[in-house]
């Protein structure tokens, strides 16, 4: 597991490699709910700019050992906050999202705040079990990433 990990705010020059991140098929296919060209940097680039502006996103780079190996956030939708977050693959299975989460819960604390993931991203929904959210519900929408419509899986985090 590892454990020196530290999340700065997400900056622009960041975004170049958080672009690469998402390039993965696999890492597509399991956050299913992504945009429908995830090869359109420039598209890309302009869409999280933005969200580097918006007081209402809290974007964080997650780094260990000071190489940067995913992002997380805070946005809001439809007044509720949720939390989203990306892991390069060649990290996954070490803790790295678990304790980004746990970090990134410390210093965001808008509650209750929710997560969705796709019903087999059963990574993902281990994270925020570990992390203390709760599944409340499921929904169904359109994964661009499957073309297809897909079950989601709704967790919350009261406090």
């Amino acid at each position: 597991m590892t454990t020196n990990i530290t999340l700065t705010k997400t900056v622009r020059n960041d975004l170049d490699m958080l672009f690469e991140f998402q390039l993965d098929e696999e890492a597509t296919r399991l956050a299913a709910f992504t945009s429908k060209d995830p090869s359109n940097k420039e598209a890309y680039i302009e869409k999280y700019s933005t969200h580097l502006a918006d007081p209402t996103i809290n974007m964080q780079t997650i780094k260990v050992d000071g190489e940067i190996v995913g992002s997380i956030a805070k946005f809001m939708s439809h007044g509720e906050a949720g939390i989203t977050y990306w892991i390069d693959k060649k990290f996954w299975g070490r803790g790295i999202a678990t304790n980004a989460l746990l970090e990134f819960l410390k210093i965001e604390q808008a509650r209750p705040i929710y997560g969705g993931v796709a019903f087999d991203n059963y990574g993902s929904q281990k994270v925020l079990e570990k992390c203390g959210f709760v599944k409340t519900g499921t929904d169904k929408g359109f994964a661009d990433a499957r073309q297809t419509e897909i079950e989601e899986y709704i967790y919350k985090l009261s406090d």
